[in-house]
């Protein structure tokens, strides 16, 4: 069976930082340290917990639960809103660490990220990259402060590493190589497989497997044929194996924001009022990235019958521009139009643009002035936030609406970091 791996030395390493927000809470304020601590994105007691320290989780506090419900199991609990600016320092700073080993190096969400180290300088070749990795554990605390903890984990692929980082939190540093691999998954169950949530296991359970072992030992006809009836099947056989199949990029497809309202019953001018932010905002996001777009998407979800609970019907609605655009409000005046179909009182809306693609200025000439004169000044307004901070010029439309409708911190892209 072992010849089936990858028996090369491991040169990929996931640094994960634990408990991210709120570690940086607890290295920012040291009154928190050794405390129960839960981030959350607005300060009331049924809003959602995004993240808390391994003293919140060792009561049962967990991703996810209302702070009220967190509350009855950890009556110490100390929950904080979240601040996005200490999180964005972290993160350039672990960066910055990591580039310190390699050219070839991802982040792959605000707290992870990944060094290749096949292509690095024969100074750091020549290097035991088990020695780099309690290094930069040592850089975290010098460089950052004593309170961040991470858990690193080497491979020969992405994959593996990120498993590795998985084992021993908080603050572990594993290695996955061919020699330990069967070890390794004889103790996982099969979810605590990166990507292997209950759905899939539901498929790999209607063939019989059962364990994460089982898993590893599956043949590529029966994954490919039978679980994902697709080549997904043979980059699993692979993946698991130690080969590399994840170096690669993704086109951005899409970009959006949503918002759960703050009032029950909201105004429709209220909402607009947001929808027009959250507009703002997508068109930000997809200018950031050099790209146009040609459709909008816009959506809200309502009260349930019972009351101001979830379980409410949820609406959307799209349009399909024949031209492509990127300014505030050419997304707003679309968005706003799709919503007059929503319901009545809803509470949670949302913007999306789609069909993301590079711009073609030859069409600026096709359609005259007018198009030309809105990106010059679309590019002015982004130029000025970018030096002067977010929403430094938004529409008067929204001057109300920034203490509510705060930023947020994403888990998955750093695209906009």
């Amino acid at each position: 069976m072992k010849s089936e791996y990858n028996a090369a030395e491991p040169t990929i390493m996931h640094i994960d930082l634990n408990s991210c927000f709120a570690t940086v809470e607890q290295q920012a304020r040291p009154m928190l340290r050794g405390r129960p601590v839960a981030i959350i994105n607005r300060r009331t007691e049924h809003t959602m917990i995004i993240t808390c320290s391994y003293e919140a989780k060792a009561k049962g506090v967990k991703l996810g639960m209302r702070v009220k419900d967190a509350k009855i199991l950890c009556p110490d609990l100390v929950w904080l809103e979240s601040d996005p600016a200490k999180y964005k320092f972290v993160y350039h700073k672990l960066m910055a660490i990591m580039q310190d080993y390699s050219a070839h190096v991802r982040m792959k969400s605000i707290d992870e990220g990944v060094i290749d180290f096949s292509e690095t300088t024969a100074k750091i070749a020549g290097r035991s990259i088990v020695d780099i990795g309690y290094e930069i554990k040592q850089r975290l605390w010098d460089e950052i402060g004593v309170a961040m903890n991470c858990n690193v984990g080497i491979g020969t692929n992405r994959f593996l590493a990120k498993t590795a980082a998985g084992l021993n939190k908080p603050n572990g540093l594993d290695v996955i190589t061919h020699e330990n691999l069967r070890e390794v998954f004889s103790k996982l169950e099969l979810t605590d497989v990166t990507g292997i949530a209950d759905r899939m296991e539901q498929r790999l359970n209607a063939v019989g497997i059962f364990t994460a072992l089982e898993f590893l030992d599956a043949d590529p006809i029966t994954l490919q044929k039978m679980v994902y009836k697709s080549i997904c099947g043979l980059e699993w056989h692979q993946r698991l194996r130690g080969w590399e199949v994840d170096k690669r990029d993704f086109p951005l497809k899409s970009a959006g924001r949503q918002y759960v309202l703050e009032e029950y019953k909201m105004s429709r001018e209220k909402v607009l009022q947001r929808l027009h932010h959250l507009a703002e905002e997508t068109g930000a996001k997809v200018r950031s990235q050099g790209l146009v777009a040609r459709g909008v998407r816009v959506h809200a979800r309502s009260y349930s019958h019972e009351g101001r609970g979830w379980g409410g019907k949820y609406w959307h609605a799209r349009h399909m521009s024949a031209m492509p655009f990127f300014s505030n409000q050419a997304i707003y005046e679309q968005a706003r139009k799709l919503f007059e179909q929503a319901p009545e009182y809803v509470k949670e809306i949302g913007v999306t643009c789609y069909e993301l693609s590079e711009p073609d200025d030859s069409q600026l000439s096709i359609f005259g002035d007018e198009l030309a004169r809105d990106k010059a000044i679309t590019s002015s307004i982004d130029s000025i936030n970018a030096r002067y901070g977010k929403r430094i010029i938004h529409s008067a439309d929204t001057l109300l609406t920034n203490q509510n409708v705060k930023e947020k911190i994403p888990f998955g892209s750093t695209r906009y970091m």
